[in-house]
């Protein structure tokens, strides 16, 4: 009698070292032939029984030696062997360099109003400190402040350290005393997302299962905004293990409307800059965690190439993906805190040596803009705002076009990373103390990443290496792409191929509770006036185009000064 499709996930699940579920042949000892035959329309095969008998064995010396294996121990900090270079074989990369100073605009006078002070892009509150208008404890204060009144409705920080603050406070401001400036984020309050270590805090990467943990030693973004002299207000909160906006605690509300969750994962970063509670915050990317929560609250994002800032320190979630990155109020603030934490680090095997600068008198207009017809046909107001303002700044556009490919595909990449970073999540059955338990959820697509042929898998990132050609390519018709953040797969696409994003506020919709949320509440019929953002995308390591071309259109656009009514 042939197997039943039960019968071989049972099998399968079996010689791969994974506990079976009530029902399935807990207690078989080995993959058999019938078994191994109703797998081929789950590996994609045609076998002869033949074939199938002489696999049966290899497959249970396979199954050993994976057993083997997991009795070694193997923690999330140990990245694979195989390491992802985003750079194209032969290619040459010129490096904008000098750094990134504050911009030449003229600074306002200090806002009479605290709430004022608070909202200020961090560029403009670099300025008051260094002209002792105010001093980094006052502005400290204020966010701490902040934070006590509104943090609890938002759940947007998961630790607060007051503290700490006022200690790192009182050091810039007695560094400001001697004339001493470190980089223009001195005496600038910031909040962390929780998967990034500092020495002695908790550092919960938003799950149960971790809640405890604190950790032991910096992370290399902690120690280079410390070194900057910024001040750490605390830990704002992440969707747990980096995904959406649901963590152990509660659930990350959106400054514009409350009632649903700001996205992730780097939730509580996007709402405490959105509502005034920090200058900036520092977010992860892997596959949209500091784009989705910046266009559902309206922050600015950057996400920089891929390798040019350490994460060493921070929790593993895919090696061949994970990005550190500001987010802020303003284009300019992104490219001062980039600026601060970029930088080759020994401890990060994907790190590149790769030096940043940004001319702000560099004309905007010069640039050449490339955008997707396809991705305007159906696009929001402001999409088609932003691109109306990239035409009026006086930039040429250029019309790109996509291959029909299946991009789609790559996210197999994710399943598999993740899985490996956290099996020992679903091998010890932890993986159900996480709240979200939906099919998309992590502990579902770790189960299913085991069934994924490693032929498969490798056959999918040589096709990544195939999509990285094709966006060296489209970057030779242009200098810079702009569209919608989700249209056309180009959020997918870039952070497969490592190539930086910008996204920024550039409108304002209506529209009714966003479904996504993983409150689980419903969309409902009441219309909200929320903000909206559109993406810049660059070449690699050309992170200075975004900043040029961003805050021309941020200027012309004139919608980011717009606060969050129940915060302001």
């Amino acid at each position: 009698m042939r197997a039943t499709r039960r019968d071989v996930l049972a099998g399968l699940l079996v010689s791969s070292g994974v506990a079976a579920s009530a029902g399935s042949a807990e207690s078989q000892e080995r993959l058999t032939a019938e078994q191994l035959a109703c797998a081929d329309d789950l590996l994609g095969v045609d076998y002869s029984s033949g074939e199938i008998e002489q696999m049966v064995t290899g497959l249970d010396d396979w199954a050993g030696n994976m057993a083997r294996l997991r009795a070694i121990e193997q923690p999330n900090t140990l990245q694979p062997a195989t390491v992802f270079d985003p750079r194209q074989p032969g290619t040459a990369y010129t490096f904008p360099e000098g750094g990134a100073a504050l911009p030449p605009d003229e600074v306002p006078a200090l806002p009479l109003s605290e709430v004022g002070i608070a909202f200020a892009p961090s560029w403009q509150q670099a300025a008051w400190l260094r002209a002792g208008a105010i001093s980094s404890r006052r502005l400290t204060e204020i966010y701490l402040t902040r934070i006590d009144t509104h943090g609890g409705r938002l759940e947007c920080f998961v630790t607060v350290t007051p503290q700490r603050a006022l200690t790192d406070a009182d050091r810039a401001d007695a560094a400001f005393a001697r004339s001493e400036i470190a980089s223009p984020l001195q005496g600038i309050p910031y909040a962390m997302k929780d998967i990034i270590d500092v020495a002695g805090i908790p550092s919960t990467w938003g799950a149960t299962p971790y809640r405890d943990r604190v950790a032991v030693d910096d992370a290399r973004v902690a120690s280079a905004l410390a070194e900057a002299g910024a001040v750490l207000l605390g830990k704002s909160t992440t969707g747990a293990i980096a995904y959406n906006d649901l963590w152990f605690g509660g659930l990350t509300r959106n400054p514009w409307n409350p009632a649903e969750g700001s996205s992730g994962s780097s939730a509580g970063s996007a709402s405490a800059v959105a509502a005034g509670l920090a200058s900036f915050a520092i977010g992860t990317e892997t596959l949209g965690s500091i784009v989705s929560p910046s266009h559902r609250c309206g922050t600015t994002g950057l996400r920089p190439t891929f390798g040019r800032v350490s994460r060493a320190g921070a929790m593993a979630l895919c090696w061949s993906l994970d990005k550190i990155g500001p987010i802020t109020r303003s284009v300019a603030d992104a490219a001062l805190i980039l600026d601060a934490i970029i930088g080759h680090d020994p401890n990060d095997a994907s790190s590149l040596d790769a030096p940043f600068g940004v001319d702000w008198t560099a004309e905007p207009a010069n640039l050449r803009v490339g955008f997707l017809p396809a991705a305007f046909e159906n696009a929001s107001v402001p999409d088609r705002a932003m691109l109306d303002a990239i035409r009026a700044i006086g930039c040429e556009t250029v019309e790109l076009e996509l291959p029909d490919w299946p991009f789609g595909a790559l996210s197999a990449v994710i399943e598999v990373e993740a899985a490996a970073a956290f099996e020992d999540l679903t091998l010890s059955n932890r993986d159900d103390e996480l709240r979200w338990q939906e099919p998309q959820a992590w502990p579902n697509t770790w189960r299913r990443a085991r069934f994924r042929s490693a032929v498969d898998y490798l056959n999918v990132d040589r096709f990544r290496r195939e999509v990285c050609g094709l966006m060296h390519d489209l970057f030779q018709q242009c200098d810079v792409i702009a569209g919608p953040n989700f249209a056309a797969g180009m959020l997918l696409i870039s952070n497969f191929t490592g190539h930086p994003s910008l996204v920024m506020r550039s409108g304002f919709t209506e529209r009714t509770l966003n479904p996504l949320t993983a409150s689980g509440q419903q969309a409902g019929e009441e219309i909200h006036r929320l903000p909206y953002a559109s993406s810049l995308w660059a070449p690699l390591f050309r992170e200075d185009r975004l900043a040029v071309l961003g805050r021309a259109i941020e200027s012309r656009l004139d919608v980011a000064r717009e606060r969050p009514g129940a915060f302001s």
